[in-house]
Formats: C-alpha cells, structure tokens, sequence
C-alpha cells in the first residue's frame, strides 16, 4: 500500500495528514517531506496519524529523525490522532515518554 501525504500549511503551524503504511518502502517519502518543515526555527508541526493503518520500526525511525531534528530548530513536533496498534508501537519502544503524542487514540477506551 502507499503513503499518501498531504500538507496543510497555516499562519502559525502545519499540519501533515498521512494516509497508508509507513514501512521501508515509505518510510523515504514521508522523511524526505517532514524534515524540510522542521528546518525553519519555531516552527510548529503536527502530523495527524488517523489513517495510518500500520507502520514499522522503519517508520518509527523517521518519527526519532524528526524529533532531533524539531529540538535542533527549537520546532515542535506533534503527532495526532493515532490509531491504537500505532500507538501500542510508541508504548513498546517508550518513544510515546519522550514525543508529544496529543491524541485521542482509536481504538482504545479510556
């Protein structure tokens, strides 16, 4: 499956909305379009996860990348929205501690 990304850019901040698999095949893609956003000082960004139906620890490398990257510009990088077995990735590798996760995760009754 493929990765669709689409980019809403604000005033004050962006949002990236994702459709699809973020795997090794991409993963390229989705880094190649989030970096560039994070390299302006202050930037703010969220990437809205609801319809991304899988990804891989490829995936979740891109998400470590951005976030250096965001504490080097002093961005801020939010991801949105995640699906529950997304989500249950972040909790396995405790990136879910360390990242701005402000969601309401699917999938999940809390």
């Amino acid at each position: 499956m493929n990765l669709q990304i689409q980019i809403d850019e604000g005033l004050d901040k962006s949002i990236v909305h994702l459709s699809g698999e973020i795997d090794v095949y991409t993963a390229p893609k989705l880094k190649d379009t989030l970096l560039p956003l994070l390299q302006q000082q202050g930037t703010s960004l969220e990437v809205d996860l609801s319809n991304v139906t899988y990804m891989d620890s490829t995936g979740l490398g891109v998400f470590v990348n951005a976030l250096k990257l965001s504490k080097e510009y002093e961005s801020q990088l939010t991801l949105i929205n995640l699906q529950d077995r997304v989500f249950r990735l972040f909790q396995i590798t405790g990136l879910h501690e360390i990242m701005d996760i402000n969601s309401t995760i699917r999938g999940v009754d809390e």
